[in-house]
Formats: structure tokens, sequence, C-alpha cells
């Protein structure tokens, strides 16, 4: 559907490519998907619906799977009839179920080979958005809509607008791309850009690692966005080649383009940011909030579980052992990536320096299970999202940020600066 008069965005091109249409922003459209996924809080009323719709068969067994991540493992008889519920399904329509202690479902899609560039894909999870690192379409949807696609394989959509991000310079020693992140959503707040597609660019963002830059498109919803988009480079073409053996399908924004706006930033004297409570976009410097006390530390998540995550806060953490006061947590994003840091030697580092190491999963982000705080209490967090009640208690202050910061700060017991310990 290229080569029409008027240029494109990325999430322009890709939705024309999977409808069938030449489509712009603001249409409406029924696109086709390229892969459909679902995790342990959302799947279970997606069956049901999916059972209301008198579904009989998915689209495709090898495009659907469903992920047990949010509680694994389970916490209750409640969450364990769920679980049964999804395994049932997951046989009866030979689908894929990647069960308790796989992992993050935004880790497993593009680290089991699920997700490449040029695809549209779903996930009845609101960071699906996290593949947009890989030049994909991904989107978060409800339990019915992704019923829906499990049958029919297409999905309507409204072709968002774009926001374009113009990052120039290098993030400096110390600063990673959660603070980049967060710096942004700071800028443009929390629903800065409701849905649209975001557009990731520049200098800063192509010297980034394909890793770091999942935690980056991992939170676009946190700005409102549909999508998190990024450009495919030869770094993601290597990654994507890695994991995957589906065909790479790039697709690049043309340069006359039409976004709703263009924001450039400078980026080369960024300090770490942390995100305050109880808004995500309630963003500082460090040096805003350093020194108050925390209780419990948490590096993990979708959004910074990964091996290089793992890699950094054990480069601080290393023979050094952690506040007597803070409960130090590591959920690693997957089973892949516990198992590589096992090899690396990075957990025994973690665990020596006073590191609890959960199963790979969501628990301690969205207060199922394995550290829920106390009343009064104050997290720091590498994960995405700090609304009251978002670690399973509303009386808890939650702080977010890189899991240099969320290191540095289990060290002194209060929020430090990660650059006096790299």
């Amino acid at each position: 559907m290229e080569g029409t008069c008027l240029g494109k965005t990325i999430a322009e091109k890709i939705l024309s490519n999977h409808c069938g249409q030449d489509a712009y922003a603001n249409d409406l459209v029924v696109a086709r998907v390229d892969f459909v996924m679902g995790q342990d809080g959302t799947s279970p009323l997606a069956i049901k619906a999916f059972n209301e719709m008198n579904g009989h068969h998915v689209f495709d067994d090898s495009k659907v799977a469903l992920v047990i991540d949010h509680s694994a493992p389970s916490p209750n008889e409640g969450v364990s009839n769920l679980h049964r519920m999804m395994r049932e399904f997951a046989s009866l329509h030979n689908v894929k179920l990647y069960d308790i202690g796989e992992g993050v479902c935004h880790q497993l899609m593009p680290e089991r080979g699920h997700v490449v560039p040029g695809d549209l894909v779903v996930g009845a999870d609101s960071h699906t958005c996290t593949y947009g690192a890989l030049g994909a379409f991904s989107t978060g949807v409800g339990s019915t809509d992704l019923a829906a696609a499990m049958i029919s394989g297409r999905l309507w959509f409204k072709v968002p607008e774009t926001i374009k991000f113009v990052c120039h310079g290098r993030l400096p020693q110390g600063v990673y791309s959660k603070d980049l992140i967060l710096y942004l959503i700071g800028q443009v707040t929390a629903d800065g850009a409701t849905y649209m597609a975001a557009e990731y660019t520049g200098e800063a963002i192509s010297e980034l690692s394909v890793e770091s830059r999942f935690t980056i498109s991992n939170m676009a919803i946190e700005m409102g966005a549909k999508a998190g988009l990024m450009n495919v480079d030869e770094k993601v073409m290597r990654w994507v080649r890695t994991h995957s053996s589906r065909e790479p399908r790039p697709i690049y924004a043309d340069e006359d383009a039409n976004y709703a706006r263009v924001l450039e930033y400078d980026v080369s004297d960024l300090p770490p940011q942390v995100s305050r409570p109880h808004t995500v976009d309630n963003v500082a410097p460090v040096s805003e909030v350093r020194g108050i006390k925390i209780d419990q530390a948490v590096i993990g998540t979708c959004t910074n579980g990964r091996l290089e995550d793992l890699r950094i806060a054990a480069g601080i953490l290393r023979g050094k052992k952690a506040h007597p006061r803070v409960r130090l947590i590591v959920a690693p994003a997957s089973k892949r990536v516990y198992l590589d840091a096992i090899r690396e030697g990075i957990l025994q580092d973690l665990i020596e320096a006073g590191a609890a190491v959960v199963t790979p999963g969501c628990g301690p982000c969205v207060g199922t299970h394995n550290g829920v705080p106390a009343d009064g209490e104050t997290v720091i967090s590498t994960a995405n999202r700090n609304f009251k009640g978002r670690m399973g208690n509303n009386k808890a202050e939650i702080y977010l940020a890189s899991p240099a910061t969320v290191a540095a700060s289990s060290l002194c017991g209060e929020i430090a600066d990660p650059r006096e310990f790299v």
C-alpha cells in the first residue's frame, strides 16, 4: 500500500499493510494481526468471551500465545482455577502456553521470536507496546478484543496520529534509557500522547542497545500512546535474526510524513531521573529526591528485568551489602534471563549483596505477590507504574527509577545518585 502521494509515519504504513487499504491517521480500519497474546490477568475473561462468541477454533494456532506471568506461581486457589482454565484452553486449541517460571509476556514475545519488524501484534496487556523497539506496531487491547482477534485474526483500529521524539546527543555515564523515557514522560505528561503513536529517533536512541530500547517502547503507554515505535537498524536486525526464524519486514517513515508534533531534545547532560508518587509523570532529577529513606528496592519487571539491567545492578552491588533496613527483590524477566544471569555470576553477586530472587514474572510490580509493601513503606522500583495501590498497598509510596538508581539506593537505604557508583 506504499507509494501514495502523501508521506506516512511508521504506524500508518504498518496498518496500511495489514488492512488492505491506504490508511492515514484517524482512519478506522480492520486489519490482519500477525500475533495475539494474553496473560493470566486478562486471558480468563478473553476465554469466556471467546466461548460466548461461539468461537470454535483460533484463527491460527501458531499465532496465539497465553502467558502465566502476573501471579506465577499462583498465590491462592482462585488464581489457580483461572490458570487451569488457561491451560485447558491452550491444550484444546493447541496454542502456545508459557506457564509459571517462563517469564514476563513482554520479554517472552520478542525473546521467543514471535515478533519481527513490520508486524502488527495485539496483546491483552497495556505494555504490549514494548515490541515497537523492533519496529512492530504492537498495542494493548481488552479481553473482548483479544477474543475477537483469536477467532478472526483481525481487529479494528483507529489509525493513530504520531508524535515524534528526536533525541540528540548521547546519554552520560550513569544515565540509562529508563532515565530518558521518564524524562520524556515528564515533559509531555501522562496523557500527552493519548491514542497517538510515539516514534523515537535520534542519535541517543540509535546508540542504545536493543534491550535498552525495549525499556523506552515499554513505557509509551505511560504517556497514553498506543505504540512506541523505533526505526529498524542493524542492531535490531541482528537481534531479531538471533531470536526468530521469521522474515523481518522493516518499515520506515517517509521523510514527508505528517506528524501531530515533533519534539526535539538534547540529552547529553541529562541527569538520572526519578518518578515520584503517585503519578508516572511526576518526574524529577535524582538530586531533588536523594536522601528519601526506602524500605524496599525492586529490580525486574517487563521494563527493566533484562540481562543488561541485572548486569548494571550487579556492577553496583558486587562485593557490597544492601542497607540492612532495605529488602532487595530481584525478578528476572524470563527463565532465559535467569539462566544467563546465573552463568555470568550476576545472580550470585546480587544474592550475596542481600537480594531475594523471585520467580520470573510480574508479581512485585502488579502487587499480586512476591513483595507487597506494608502501610507507609516506601519502595523504589524499576517498574513502569507508581499509582496508589500499584504494588498491592495503596498506603505505600512508589518511586520509579533505573536499575542503577535502584541498586545504588538499596546500598544507601535512601534514594541515591547512581553516578557515584559507576
